[in-house]
């Protein structure tokens, strides 16, 4: 007969200890004894408001209410339960059980009932967003209103929209690269583009837009927490696009010393061996022209897509405002045309409708 090691444990209550710590010590107690051997845990980006995070037919044992959330202990035949729900929307799950079948048998009763898919709208693409704080990286999900690829085609240039539909047109089963780079000045329309490819994918993509890139790429923990992202803690396998925006000063070419371990981070998404090990995108917009950006980034091969989105020509912005328009050498970008538009609006009418914009640029 083989017998389960044991601990013996003590807890030393001071006032140093909260309400919360004594919590965690009593969900602990079958593990440490060896009674459920067996434990795991998983985040939950979002949950339903009213969700008790309590498997069917159980109750809470205790409840703890502190500032960043509540958090409730519960059990029953063979498992023990604590939960916790942020006020952030998210919630994390820890179960310790007899066998690993009653601890995956209770998370999945607890993630069925909390989780709700938010609903998709027709001209909405769902888009986590992803920031890290006093309490570790947080992700909350949003709807974001995107135009179909077909909407937005006239607001860019031949040479930039025929580059983007054949973006919008990939599958998981033709990407060569990791990394998409939009570079081109400002008001052009990258991230109308880029709402329109988290469209375009949205069947087998989620797209993630990271509010504080240089923080994440300073601390490992937080890039791969955002890589695995919430449907790899679900369970569900899908690709994931992490969206950077005006990242100039960590792709620049004379970007400062201190950022080289964050420019390597980023590389290693874009092809290394983290990369690698998941089905992970990185779209980055930048300004700058990529003529001064860092070579490391734009070496052949590296890129699933290098596309200059620049300003359209005279004849382009002629065809786009539906009458002649007169522009400078360098061309008009789309912001510019938009507020030449808004100059005419109140003397007359335009003699067709203009083309969707994107709402933003």
């Amino acid at each position: 007969m083989t017998t389960r090691p044991t601990l013996q444990t003590h807890m030393n209550v001071g006032p140093h200890h909260d309400a919360e710590d004594l919590l965690s010590a009593l969900f602990l107690e079958e593990f440490l004894a060896g009674r459920q051997p067996r434990a795991a845990s998983v985040h939950l980006a979002q949950v339903r408001p009213r969700a008790s995070l309590l498997p069917s037919g159980a109750r809470p044992w205790r409840v703890v209410t502190f500032p960043n959330g509540r958090s409730v202990l519960a059990g029953g035949d063979g498992w023990r339960l604590h939960a916790v729900r942020w006020r952030r929307g998210g919630a994390s799950l820890a179960v310790t059980g007899r066998t690993q079948a009653v601890v995956d048998q209770v998370i999945g009763d607890v993630t069925a009932r909390a989780v709700a898919p938010p609903p998709v709208e027709e001209g909405t693409v769902p888009v986590g967003f992803w920031h890290v704080d006093q309490d570790g990286p947080n992700r909350t999900e949003r709807t974001v209103g995107a135009q179909p690829w077909s909407a937005v085609r006239a607001n860019y240039s031949a040479a930039a929209a025929s580059a983007l539909e054949q973006l919008m047109g990939l599958t998981p089963e033709r990407l060569h690269g990791r990394l998409i780079l939009l570079h081109g000045p400002p008001g052009t329309g990258k991230t109308t583009a880029l709402r329109s490819l988290g469209r375009a994918w949205r069947s087998w993509c989620q797209v993630d837009y990271v509010l504080d890139p240089e923080a994440m790429f300073r601390a490992p923990g937080y890039l791969l927490t955002a890589a695995l992202g919430a449907s790899e803690e679900a369970g569900e396998r899908r690709w994931r696009l992490l969206v950077l925006e005006d990242c100039d000063e960590l792709i620049r070419i004379d970007a400062k010393a201190d950022v080289g371990q964050s420019l390597s981070r980023l590389l290693n998404v874009a092809d290394g061996m983290l990369g690698q090990g998941m089905d992970l995108l990185v779209a980055i917009t930048t300004n700058e022209p990529v003529s001064a950006l860092h070579p490391a980034v734009v070496r052949p091969g590296r890129c699933l897509a290098q596309i200059a989105v620049g300003p359209l020509s005279g004849e382009e912005a002629s065809a786009w405002m539906g009458r002649p328009v007169p522009v400078g050498v360098r061309g008009a970008t789309l912001a510019e045309l938009l507020a030449l538009r808004g100059d005419f609006s109140s003397i007359r009418e335009a003699p067709s409708p203009p083309p969707p914009t994107g709402q933003y640029l």
